[in-house]
């Protein structure tokens, strides 16, 4: 069937999407590949289409459906979908995921070649053409009006009217349909095809299947999850549908495994729905009020959470008090230290849950955690990790939200409740990114969990890039004892940047015994009162992290489908030392070869932005800023 019918059975509502399928996943160097291979002549392979009976529950989106049967795309819907976005100029109704994948796609003329928009190479270059404007015009069209616009480029146009016309040929293209029909055909039977097919790809998980068949009972169940996930994002948390649909399933089954809802009414799972989302409120809230841990970044093993609201089901959703809770959450804190449900996360659920629903307690929880750890102390050594992404790295968070630590530069306390609305905390490199990469050591020594300290973005600021044997005593002067509460080794000659690796050693012996010392307050019931305030329904505003910055722009990057850049890049000089370290570089461009080097670097000295500008950088200080370089040169 040619492309172009098959795009219009799309806009018909004979070829749909399931709903089991996920949603576009494509970037936009696959976009422009398949655009190549096709305008090259060379294959795609097929699709394999589900021809069944009209049923919109179990079709995704909001375009209409023909009457009697439709056929559903089983493979081939990342292929459809791009060729949908760059031929119509819009995505299909079907559509989810991020447009930017196949938005403002521009083919060369001359070359032959397909590049994504960029403003300083095409602007003031004929050759350049939009792909998306050509195929909704067709060639001839196309050419007509670039003459009628441009008469003293006439020649040029009729000269390069084969490349046109092949391009725009690419929507008379045949792909093979195959089609799976028949009343064997159930939804179980396709998605195990659908699996089949794609052994290369994405499977679909026993979540998918499940929410499926729920959907093909509730065709709101979809959007009504993904609306309580949004809530949970607007207050800082990121969960997906999978987990959700997981937390439904214990507090309804008391049991983790999915295909225990195919026993449940539709009705029922609705009913569930508001009173899993308080659930997980109820143990967002203590968490947050009781270990500080306030955010998607900290939070820790999530699936523990799951077994949490089993732990309320058995128990009549009501603990006792805030001992219990507390010897809950010293579970919690274990259970995503050691790691719980990183493996085997169904079975180990189970085995939880099973010992909960024995009347096992919370001491049953405890006792198969040790089975497999032999002990939960914690020693110095479980601190040697490195980056935000280390397991100990929320313990470290928990201990300052939780030990009265103070700022080292207002004396402010920093738990959330006391810091107003903007309560975020910034990650501090005690000894300097900069200082410790000039000194040669490698990334994982730089970025140690030791090297870690929690401060205000004032103070994170106001510190720089300064040695810690010149700020330490300023700062122990300012706020007397508060450089203490963070585990700061009080000896001098630990400060002197030949000593970091003894500093190191040194924080984590203090920080091993503040934690065991935190546990044990958590498990014998004797922590503070304190009072349970809303985590789950806050409007998260807290500023980030410097680290979660330069993240977050990576991540926005990518969406945008333009190279994510280089963290810490080093800047060598022409006899390969290291003169600068770059936050976020592109030092071939942001599209590589096609444009100058690029650099973020944020709350940096002149001197380092200098340096980075001799060598020819384009940099940014504000992220906002580079975003909208980002936005006018490389995305409109």
């Amino acid at each position: 069937m040619e492309i172009i019918t098959i795009l219009s059975q799309i806009d018909l509502g004979s070829y749909a999407m399931p709903v089991f399928q996920r949603g576009y996943v494509w970037n936009r160097d696959q976009v422009r590949k398949l655009m190549g291979s096709l305008y090259k002549g060379y294959p795609i392979g097929e699709l394999l289409v589900w021809n069944t009976t009209t049923d919109p529950n179990i079709s995704r989106g909001d375009g209409p459906l023909t009457p009697g049967n439709v056929n559903l795309i089983l493979d081939g819907q990342q292929r459809m979908t791009t060729l949908y976005g760059i031929i119509r100029g819009e995505p299909p109704k079907f559509f989810d995921g991020n447009p930017y994948s196949f938005t403002g796609l521009y083919f060369n003329v001359e070359d032959e070649i397909f590049e994504f928009y960029l403003a300083a190479k095409m602007k003031s270059d004929k050759a350049w053409i939009s792909v998306t404007e050509l195929m909704k015009m067709g060639a001839s069209n196309f050419v007509q009006k670039k003459m009628t616009a441009e008469p003293e480029n006439a020649m040029f146009w009729i000269e390069h009217m084969s490349a046109l016309n092949r391009l725009d040929s690419i929507k008379q293209l045949d792909i093979h349909v195959q089609t799976v029909s028949g009343v064997d055909k159930t939804i179980d039977v396709v998605v195990e095809i659908f699996n089949n097919v794609n052994s290369g790809g994405t499977k679909l998980s026993k979540g998918d299947l499940a929410l499926a068949k729920i959907c093909g009972e509730w065709p709101e169940a979809r959007n009504e999850m993904k609306k309580i996930l949004a809530k949970f994002e607007k207050a800082g948390y990121d969960f997906t549908i999978d987990w959700l649909l997981r937390c439904i399933t214990v507090y309804l089954t008391g049991q983790p495994y999915f295909n225990a809802l195919s026993q449940i009414s539709a009705d029922k799972i609705k009913d569930a729905m508001p009173k899993t989302e308080q659930m997980i409120g109820t143990c967002l809230d203590h968490i947050g009020s009781r270990l500080g841990l306030d955010h998607a970044r900290v939070l820790g093993g999530v699936f523990a959470i799951v077994t949490m609201i089993g732990y309320l089901r058995y128990n009549k959703w009501k603990l006792s008090g805030s001992a219990e809770w507390d010897k809950l959450l010293y579970w919690y804190v274990h259970a995503f230290l050691w790691g719980r449900y990183a493996g085997s996360t169904e079975s180990n659920m189970a085995q939880d849950l099973n010992s909960i629903n024995r009347g096992d307690g919370i001491e049953g929880l405890i006792r198969q955690l040790k089975q497999s750890r032999g002990d939960l102390k914690i020693r110095p050594e479980d601190f040697w990790g490195w980056s935000t992404g280390a397991r100990f790295y929320p313990l470290l968070y928990l201990l300052t939200r939780t030990n009265n630590s103070r700022d080292w530069g207002t004396n402010l306390e920093l738990k959330s409740g006391l810091l107003g609305k903007s309560s975020s905390l910034d990650v501090h490199h005690i000894f300097p990114k900069d200082i410790l990469y000039k000194e040669g050591k490698n990334k994982a020594i730089v970025n140690a969990l030791a090297n870690y300290a929690f401060l205000t973005k004032e103070t994170n600021i106001a510190i720089s890039n300064r040695y810690p044997n010149e700020y330490f005593p300023e700062y122990r002067a300012k706020c007397p004892g508060a450089m203490d509460t963070h585990w700061i080794p009080s000896d001098p000659e630990l400060w002197e940047i030949e000593n970091y690796e003894k500093f190191l050693e040194e924080r984590r012996k203090l920080l091993a015994k503040a934690a065991n010392d935190l546990l044990d307050s958590l498990y014998y019931g004797k922590m503070e009162e304190t009072m349970i305030l809303s985590y789950a329904s806050k409007e998260y505003e807290a500023s980030l992290s410097e680290e979660e910055d330069i993240e977050n722009m990576s991540l926005w990057m990518a969406e945008k489908g333009l190279h994510e850049g280089i963290h810490n890049h080093e800047l060598i000089d022409e006899t390969g030392k290291v003169v600068a370290i770059i936050d976020l570089a592109w030092p071939h461009g942001i599209q590589t070869g096609l444009s100058e080097p690029t650099a973020l670097l944020l709350n940096e000295p002149a001197e380092i932005q200098a340096i980075v500008s001799k060598y020819g950088y384009r940099y940014f200080t504000n992220i906002e800023e580079l975003k909208q370089f980002v936005s006018a040169v490389y995305v409109s």
